[in-house]
Formats: structure tokens, C-alpha cells, sequence
């Protein structure tokens, strides 16, 4: 069976001097290699299929048969890595913590252990007629959420 660590090696070294980088390495059975990859900015088709024969040519088809898929990240995908958070700082996102809470709002800030997202939530003030829109700055570690993917709104 072909080693998920020899490959996680080998794309790393390959995105060191990129703006890509490695979210997810799976091998299934069968020697079925799933390698998903995503970027600071586009990834296009020929970045996967350059990734794509990079590996191969690193693999022996003659000592171990295998398949191999190289995707980008898709823009519905939940973030896996730190790194995707930090990327889409300033966007919207929706979150779905474990506890079955969905909320939705900017992630303001993300770093090694959690992030930071603001909502904006309806509040009434002691003696008002109308609820009014109120910033609330709500933190998580990321054990803390089930997934957390960028919101597409259309307007």
C-alpha cells in the first residue's frame, strides 16, 4: 500500500515555492490516491495536472498499481486547514458548530487555534420601540465546529 505521509512529502515539496498549498491527502484502498490542493489566489486545471504528474513520476507502477485524482478545493467545500481560514479573512462564511448551532457572518480572524467570526444579531434596548443591528464578535477553536464553509450569496 502506497504511504500517505511519502505523499503528503512529495507534493509539499513540490508547492514549497508556490502560492499553492496541501489541504488533504487520502489513500483508499485499492491504492486509490485523493490529493486535494488549494491557492492564495486561482487554481487551474493545468496546476493539477502538473501536481499530477509530478507524483506520478515519483510512484513505480511496476511495484505498486495505482489511481490518482489532483483537485483544487471547491468553493463549497468545508475548510479543513487553518491555512483556508486565513485565506478567506474578510469573507462570509456559514459555520455549523457541534453543538447544531448554524450562524453565518465575517471571519474576522483565524490563526493556529481557532478563528473569529462577526455576527450581526437584532437587539433591543431597554426602553427602544425597534430592535436595532448590533455587532457581536463570536471566537472558536476549530474542535469546536462540525464544518465551516464560505457562503455564496447572490444579491
Amino acid at each position: 500500500m502506497i504511504e500517505k505521509d511519502y505523499i503528503k512529502e512529495v507534493v509539499d515539496g513540490f508547492l514549497q515555492d508556490t502560492n499553492m498549498f496541501l489541504v488533504d491527502v487520502s489513500v483508499h484502498p485499492g491504492n486509490v490516491i485523493v490529493v486535494e490542493i488549494d491557492s492564495e489566489d486561482n487554481i487551474g486545471i493545468d496546476d493539477c495536472i502538473t501536481l499530477s504528474r509530478n507524483i506520478e513520476s515519483k510512484l513505480d507502477r511496476d511495484t505498486e498499481d495505482f489511481e490518482l485524482e489532483v483537485g483544487s478545493a471547491g468553493l463549497t467545500s468545508p475548510f479543513k486547514i487553518p491555512r483556508q481560514y486565513k485565506k478567506n479573512e474578510g469573507n462570509e462564511i456559514e459555520v455549523l458548530t457541534k453543538t447544531g448551532q448554524k450562524l453565518s457572518g465575517i471571519l474576522k480572524a483565524s490563526d493556529d487555534n481557532g478563528f473569529v467570526i462577526t455576527i450581526i444579531k437584532m437587539v433591543k434596548p431597554e426602553g427602544a420601540k425597534k430592535k436595532t443591528a448590533v455587532e457581536e464578535d463570536l471566537p472558536f477553536a476549530y474542535d469546536e465546529v462540525k464544518h465551516t464553509k464560505y457562503l455564496i450569496r447572490f444579491k
